[in-house]
């Protein structure tokens, strides 16, 4: 979404700000919309950028505007799936091709927050967010990971410990690093934690170049309202049933781990208990 929205955005002047009228679920948006409008009205985005899985608008006058999609919502510069979802406006001054941010989210999950510098801190700081996934080192996920005995793949779904890591991704990064997906985060040998970490890199700098997932259900769209291409990349997400292309030789198999549904191959993925480095 960072990437969508930042060509059409940086160096635009708001002059707008509102919520959208709905009667579906509110989402959290804070301070109120019109407290929104009158501290950033006539403020320049000066960049956009992400922390996590949150897209940041900085301002002029140094306020953040940080939207938080979580599952079901979109920032989009085009037409919105429908009218009925969407939950508010960010206008911005001139005639160009795109010139208002739309905030779409079917379920109402998404958070809106303005921050000034303390309160992003306070909020997203580094007692708040763990480092950017695409930032960790070799040396912070064996730190990381070794100080806690939760399945590898919910702790990599804890932002705390890692920002950035949705669920479609920690399956998949689990699968194309060769780990299964309930081994203890601490049993990571450094074979492992090595190819976890190039894993990581990879699926999630080629998720971003197709612009994300979009699944059956058509939900995710990019900044545009276009589907993305990396479900076409999935090799084990939502195949359950299917024969793994990795290895030609197993199906994919799907479980449930903490309320997320969690995709692997148990050949590809087999751990035999021992810890070979």
């Amino acid at each position: 979404m960072v990437r969508g929205i930042r060509p059409f955005v940086e160096g635009r002047r708001a002059i707008d700000f509102k919520g959208c009228p709905t009667h579906c679920r509110p989402i959290s948006i804070l301070p109120p919309c019109a407290d929104v409008f009158h501290k950033i009205q006539n403020q320049v985005v000066t960049t956009v950028g992400r922390m996590g899985k949150r897209i940041v608008l900085e301002f002029s006058n140094r306020l953040s505007l940080v939207i938080e999609p979580r599952m079901t919502g979109l920032v989009l510069m085009s037409h919105p799936p429908d009218t009925t979802h969407l939950r508010f406006e960010l206008k911005f001054s001139g005639r160009r091709q795109f010139n208002s941010i739309w905030f779409w989210d079917r379920r109402g999950l998404g958070t809106v927050r303005l921050f000034d510098p303390d309160q992003r801190e306070n909020a997203l700081g580094k007692t708040r967010l763990g480092p950017d996934a695409l930032e960790i080192t070799e040396a912070q996920w064996r730190e990381r990971l070794g100080r806690t005995r939760r399945a590898i793949k919910t702790a990599l779904l804890d932002q705390k410990l890692v920002a950035g890591i949705g669920n479609i991704y920690a399956s998949e990064i689990l699968h194309r690093a060769r780990i299964d997906p309930q081994r203890c985060a601490d049993s990571l040998n450094s074979n492992e934690l090595k190819r976890l970490a190039v894993a990581v890199r990879s699926v999630l700098e080629l998720a971003i170049e197709l612009e994300g997932s979009t699944l059956g259900d058509g939900t995710y769209r990019n900044a545009l309202n276009k589907p993305g291409q990396y479900q076409n990349e999935h090799r084990v997400y939502m195949r359950d049933g299917e024969q793994c292309t990795t290895c030609n030789r197993a199906t994919i198999l799907r479980m449930v781990q903490t309320q997320r549904s969690t995709f692997h191959c148990s050949y590809c993925q087999k751990w035999s208990g021992w810890l070979i480095e």
